[in-house]
């Protein structure tokens, strides 16, 4: 485990300054709130598996005392199991087998906190009988599956986001709890759509190169097929609908294929969601458990930058975690603000082993402002993605919307979290 942590700290290193600089900007943020103090020390999807482990011994338990309630008295068949324990008729070895396995899981899983399915897999042997040995294996089996891809994955989710957390207060140590103020932000200048400022004009006069050209290029196409995802909203084909009420749709489009749009209102001011989101893509780890790792590999102009994702699994862990290279162009317009972004390549990020490099099309964030009330916002994410490796197509849709379904929880509780905190 440790190894692991390394290795995400020399992933993190590079993002972990713009994370503290982003601290250093946040509305009331107070350390303590990330403090070692704070965090649980045991996590509750290993809970959830203990109490699953209890309920192996209770439901081993309960069958057996029904079998002993068959034909003659509990009593007699008790003194038969037991005192005159016989191997080919007794059932009394699975009931021990259960009571060992209960203690010996609880002693390795809850009190050691051991990270390895061994424990269950050595005990998984030896059982007899039919109906006993049957269930005795099978709940042994689900304790294993249930450790090695739902307990471990996301411990180890969840430790890399703390690992994160950590590493950014102790490199900025510096924080303001004062309102924010436009001056806090970097922010790009407000642009309209149809714009006809030149490269040279948004870079200032130092010199540009053919790479920069191309980068600004790239984020203006993705910005491009953007407005016109947006102006088919009739077109759209319903998905489904989810929690609160947000519906996820999707477009068939030339070139890209199938683009996913997912479209909520949110009870804040599209400010919020601009500096939140848009404007602080490398912060957005610190509250965005589908994404381990954002960072700026470099900035282009005041509208465009070149950026590192690493995506988490999805899918109980059949989708592996990917990581991408992005432009990124931000745009203020009078209604709305909007963050483009497609698959690029960058010298600083070459695809590596550790993760697989997938690609994205032209998509990104969009919150469009209410006209009637300045505390409510519609907020788009347009989302055309190529996982790339062997995987099938509807197991890539169900990750991709359930993904969506998970970052905007993660996005209304974040929005939650700040808006009581002003409001305290």
């Amino acid at each position: 485990m440790s190894k692991l942590c390394n290795l995400q700290n020399a992933d993190l290193e590079h993002s972990l300054p713009a994370i503290a600089s982003s601290f250093s900007h946040s509305p009331g943020f107070s350390p303590h709130y990330f403090s070692p103090e704070r965090r649980r020390a045991i996590s509750d999807v290993r809970r959830t598996f203990c109490l699953f482990v209890t309920f192996d011994l209770l439901f081993i338990s309960l069958l057996w005392i029904i079998e002993l309630n068959t034909i003659k008295t509990i009593q007699v068949n008790l003194k038969e199991e037991v005192i005159y324990y016989k191997f080919k008729t007794s059932f009394f070895d699975i009931f021990l087998l259960a009571f060992f396995r209960f203690s010996v899981l609880l002693l390795a899983y809850a009190v050691f906190k051991l990270r390895h399915w061994w424990v269950i897999a050595l005990l998984t042997k030896g059982a007899f009988g039919y109906l006993l040995p049957i269930v005795s294996f099978v709940l042994a089996w689900l304790e294993t599956w249930f450790l090695d891809f739902k307990v471990l994955p996301q411990e180890i989710e969840e430790e890399q986001w703390y690992v994160a957390t950590q590493a950014a207060i102790s490199r900025g140590r510096l924080f303001y709890s004062g309102a924010l103020s436009d001056g806090q932000f970097y922010s790009p200048p407000e642009s309209v759509a149809g714009s006809d400022e030149s490269d040279d004009e948004v870079m200032g006069k130092r010199a540009v190169t053919d790479e920069e050209r191309e980068y600004v290029r790239q984020g203006k196409v993705a910005m491009e097929v953007m407005d016109q995802i947006l102006a088919q909203e009739e077109n759209w084909i319903f998905e489904k609908c989810i929690d609160f009420g947000d519906t996820i749709h999707f477009l068939e489009m030339p070139f890209y294929g199938k683009v996913f749009i997912l479209k909520a209102i949110l009870q804040c001011p599209a400010e919020l969601v601009y500096q939140e989101l848009i404007l602080q893509p490398e912060k957005m780890v610190l509250w965005n458990k589908t994404l381990l790792a954002c960072h700026i590999l470099e900035r282009i102009d005041d509208n465009t930058t070149v950026s590192y994702d690493v995506a988490a699994g999805a899918a109980a862990g059949v989708v592996s975690p990917r990581d991408f290279v992005n432009v990124r162009r931000v745009e203020r317009r009078r209604d709305r603000y909007i963050s483009s972004g497609i698959a690029t390549v960058h010298s600083l990020r070459p695809p590596t082993s550790k993760y697989v490099r997938a690609e994205n099309g032209p998509g990104g964030f969009i919150a469009l402002k209410c006209p009637t009330n300045p505390n409510l916002c519609t907020f788009f994410w347009i989302l055309n993605t190529d996982l790339k490796g062997r995987l099938p197509r509807y197991l890539i849709n169900q990750s991709l919307s359930a993904t969506m379904t998970e970052f905007m929880f993660h996005l209304r509780k974040r929005i939650m979290d700040i808006t009581s905190r002003s409001n305290s």
